[in-house]
């Protein structure tokens, strides 16, 4: 069963790279301006580190820049590997086409969330690895190899984590018919996970560790390479991001269950 859902994957990571180079001017197009838009999310940041002595809370301008390399990363994710499919969901319910998804012989959760990908989304991995080699560098030293091995943990809780978050935002479109709102107002949301968890505080703080866990998502691993994390979060973060797939799951299950064709 694995290795037939990995051979499904396979194809269609293909058959989206090859649809995404089937106009080379407009691939080399969309690349450039997933550049400019990775630059632009370091403005605002040095915008607050003019001083280059100053410190945020506790966070240097070399450290922050690890926050900054993990939203890049996980930000390639979301706009690569999950959005373009997931809203896809959306425009299937809207016009009944669903029908053919859960008719196939195969999981429809797995259709549906591996239906298309924009595969120059990642230059954000590359980005990432650059700001993390400079941020790096700013604070004089290299991470810890645990430090590394708990930080690619922590990379698999946080994309499990944007996942769940987006299989129950696209449920709602079950519930109501537009829901383009919702999509907009969490990728709005998302950006706040640019900055350390340390700047938010009060309810917002408390909104992005444990309702939208922005923090367990970029924060945590930054200070996982710090060599300054908790064994004690790691093993919430790996245990909050179990539950929020479970819930996740039995969301789009429930969901599915009600779901009637437009043509009903």
């Amino acid at each position: 069963m694995f290795r037939r859902y990995m051979r499904l994957l396979r194809v269609r990571l293909r058959a989206s790279s090859l649809l995404a180079m089937q106009y080379q001017a407009d691939f080399l197009l969309d690349g450039l301006i997933s550049v400019f838009w990775m630059a632009s999310a370091l403005v605002p940041l040095f915008v607050v580190f003019q001083n280059a002595q100053r410190q945020i809370e506790g966070w240097s301008f070399g450290e922050s820049l690890l926050v900054i390399g993990w939203f890049t990363l996980l930000q390639g994710i979301l706009e690569g590997a999950i959005n373009p499919s997931l809203q896809g969901v959306v425009e299937h319910i809207r016009k009944g086409t669903l029908d053919f998804v859960l008719l196939k012989p195969a999981d429809a959760q797995f259709l549906v969330s591996t239906e298309n990908f924009l595969p120059w989304r990642a230059l954000n991995l590359v980005a990432a690895l650059i700001i993390f080699g400079y941020g790096f560098h700013l604070i004089g030293r290299a991470p810890s190899l645990p430090g590394v091995a708990i930080s690619l943990v922590l990379l698999g809780t946080s994309v499990l984590l944007l996942y769940s978050l987006w299989i129950l935002t696209v449920c709602a479109a079950f519930y109501v018919v537009k829901v383009d709102n919702l999509t907009y107002l969490f990728s709005s949301i998302f950006d706040a996970a640019r900055w350390p968890a340390s700047v938010f505080r009060g309810v917002l703080a408390f909104v992005f560790t444990f309702v939208i866990p922005l923090s367990v998502m970029t924060t945590f691993p930054a200070e996982a390479l710090l060599g300054r994390l908790p064994w004690t979060a790691l093993v919430w973060a790996i245990l909050g991001s179990l539950l929020f797939a479970f819930f996740s799951r039995r969301m789009w299950l429930h969901s599915i269950g009600r779901y009637t064709s437009a043509s009903s």
